[in-house]
């Protein structure tokens, strides 16, 4: 199962996840971001993943997807608290305020 927390914050969209970002739950995940991308047009976002237990390469593949689409926008994506193993072209940083000082609105 998982659990998904969105809040969008001085032109960033936050998005917590907790549980398993598997096969079984990345698309949904994927479709819900990319929709509410599109809609809003956001160009920054940050996953915190201190919560998700689990991922899978489906759920690297929903979030490295999110990522290329807010690049898209001439935007950023940013990692936040990943304990689970990423490709050193994502930034990984420490604390959700850091976002904030990366990203310049």
């Amino acid at each position: 199962m998982l659990k998904v927390n969105i809040e969008y914050r001085k032109g960033i969209l936050f998005v917590r996840l907790k549980g398993f970002l598997t096969v079984y739950t990345y698309d949904s995940l994927n479709n819900y971001l990319s929709n509410i991308i599109r809609q809003l047009g956001i160009k920054y976002i940050v996953f915190n993943l201190s919560k998700l237990d689990v991922m899978d390469n489906y759920g690297r593949l929903a979030i490295t997807s999110i990522i290329n689409e807010v690049k898209n926008n001439h935007g950023r994506g940013l990692i936040c608290k990943s304990k689970l193993w990423f490709d050193e072209k994502f930034k990984i940083i420490d604390d959700e305020l850091t976002a904030f000082k990366m990203v310049k609105i």
